[in-house]
């Protein structure tokens, strides 16, 4: 069962080979047919090959490295390149990767695709995403690391537009600023909206206007997503804020509302369980705690609450240290998530 499940992920994987190898091994480039890069483990270099797409010679995703006679498949890339030991994880890095949010592909006719989408709608957002590009190399992970995150993994749903528009108000000249915009998805991973954080041209911050973030879209309920939730998940407002808790606890699914009023109204998956609410210590946090906090337990799932020490995790990040941060939260978790999660982030 588990090797047809690693034949099925595997073939799934290289339909999308070039988007893997961005991803994984983003020290590397396209040449032809092919990506080339050091080794499996992403090191800079020409020596590794990965076939992009399906020829006589084999199917997509495919690779060998030329230097020391290794071959594999994208699994196996994802396996090295993160550099997990145990099968399930690798598995579990392959279905969080599928489950990201990709550009749609354009519309078949030059009239469709010419035509405006309306200003903030759904489809607007996603052709907003669609135009982005990934975040690796560019402002937007320098802007993060200068906000102490560093953890970047499976944050495919965001990306960098080097040129966003950006209006003061609807009389008002549009102006232009780097970037980082957030697919808003809903439970099934379908783009919904998409929210801008316009950054200051170094990265350093964010940019210097009055309003410096704003969404698009449809929103309630919706939510900016990292990981795929199962009995266990996170939800909080902003996307540094939850950025900030995945530094500490890497493998636990979580997402971001991007409000107090839209956390307090996110939509449970399914098969959720336990739910942490990852709270800010202003009235408006402490308001979309208890809301959500009585929704979930009105639907049978026990709710959780994380508390930062100073205004929220982030600025426990930045100001305490990676350590502090991780010592306040694994004293808040339930002990079997302690047990389950500590031992995946150690």
């Amino acid at each position: 069962m588990v090797r047809l499940d690693a034949s099925d992920l595997a073939t799934r994987l290289g339909r999308e080979a070039e988007a893997v190898c961005r991803h994984y091994l983003d020290a590397g480039r396209r040449q032809g047919n092919y990506w080339q890069v050091g080794d499996v483990r992403n090191t800079p270099g020409r020596s590794m090959f990965v076939r992009l797409k399906e020829t006589a010679k084999g199917p997509a995703g495919k690779w060998t490295d030329a230097q020391s006679g290794e071959h594999g498949d994208l699994l196996d890339v994802i396996r090295e390149s993160c550099g997990l030991t145990d099968f399930a994880d690798v598995v579990k890095e392959a279905r969080t990767f599928l489950s990201l949010p990709r550009p749609e592909p354009a519309p078949a006719t030059k009239k469709r695709a010419s035509t405006p989408a309306p200003s903030g709608s759904a489809e607007a957002a996603k052709r907003l995403f669609a135009m982005s590009q990934p975040i690796s190399g560019t402002l937007v992970e320098t802007y993060l690391r200068h906000r102490g995150i560093t953890a970047l993994h499976g944050t495919g749903n965001l990306r960098f537009h080097p040129r966003c528009y950006y209006r003061p108000d609807d009389h008002g000249p549009t102006e232009t600023w780097p970037a980082m915009i957030a697919a808003v998805t809903d439970l099934r991973g379908a783009i919904t909206g998409a929210h801008r954080t316009w950054l200051a041209p170094d990265g350093s911050g964010k940019a210097p206007v009055d309003t410096q973030r704003k969404a698009m879209g449809n929103l309630l309920g919706a939510a900016v997503r990292f990981g795929i939730a199962g009995e266990v998940m996170a939800a909080g407002e902003g996307i540094e804020t939850i950025l900030s808790a995945r530094q500490a606890i890497p493998h636990m699914a979580m997402a971001a509302a991007l409000s107090a009023a839209h956390l307090a109204a996110i939509l449970f998956p399914g098969d959720l369980r336990r739910l942490y609410v990852v709270r800010d210590n202003d009235p408006a946090g402490n308001g979309a705690r208890d809301s959500l906090v009585e929704r979930a337990n009105a639907a049978g799932i026990e709710a959780i609450v994380l508390s930062p020490v100073l205004e929220d995790f982030n600025e426990d990040l930045r100001r305490l240290g990676l350590a502090a941060l991780r010592a306040n939260l694994r004293v808040q978790l339930a002990p079997q998530d302690v047990a389950r999660f500590w031992l995946e982030a150690a």
